[in-house]
């Protein structure tokens, strides 16, 4: 069984603060550090972009996963490369052509992911699981941190691991969306092996950060 890895989300982070947040994550024992990019045309909020990404990259040696929710996504890959993102995660929905798009990204020797929202059907990606490394299921609807957990996405996470176990294939799920110590375990025994949760990691137990990295890592 894969270890279980968590990937803050520093969407919830204080953003005055953005370096030292990040090596605040990274003593506490995060494994990688969760980047949303939201350009408020694909999703309904406006986060950061490649020079923010730039100027972070010097307070850790953390893989930066960063997830690009913009559209049209594919001109903009190579930026988020170049600023030190380690994995590029895109949604099918955001570019014109999905196997152009992940073939720019490991051109540019970056790990690919692709994302999933609530009401994405597994059959969108089906066909390029084998070139991909990491499957990134929304558990909310993308735009804006502090959302409930949506309980369907179970199912859809046991069926992509089903998929995954039949054909042999080795890519990473993470799930990102109201994950807490209540549904972490059931996220888990459904099949994911990488977390994303940002309230919860800063937010709980009086924001002690290796507390609830460490309550995650061992649902």
């Amino acid at each position: 069984m894969k270890k279980i890895k968590i990937s803050p989300s520093i969407l919830s982070a204080d953003f005055s603060q953005l370096g030292n947040e990040i090596k605040r994550l990274e003593e506490a024992g995060a494994d990688m550090i969760h980047v949303d990019v939201m350009d408020g045309h694909f999703v309904p909020n406006l986060t950061i972009g490649p020079p923010v990404i730039k100027s972070l990259r010097k307070y850790t040696n953390l893989i930066f996963d960063v997830h690009l929710m913009i559209s049209p996504v594919h001109k903009y890959i190579k930026d988020f490369a170049d600023a030190g993102a380690n994995i590029i995660t895109i949604h099918p929905e955001a570019t014109e052509n999905l196997k152009e798009s992940i073939n720019l990204i490991r051109s540019l020797n970056k790990k690919v992911g692709v994302s999933l929202n609530p009401e994405s059907k597994i059959d969108l990606i089906k066909d390029i699981l084998k070139d991909i490394d990491l499957v990134l299921i929304m558990s909310v609807h993308p735009g804006f941190g502090g959302q409930k957990f949506i309980p369907d996405v179970i199912n859809k996470i046991k069926d992509l691991k089903s998929i995954k176990e039949k054909n042999n294939l080795n890519f990473d799920i993470e799930v990102d969306g109201g994950i807490n110590f209540e549904n972490s375990k059931s996220v888990i025994s459904a099949g994911a092996n990488i977390l994303v949760s940002g309230t919860t990691i800063f937010k709980s137990n009086n924001g002690d950060i290796k507390k609830n990295i460490d309550t995650l890592k061992l649902s």
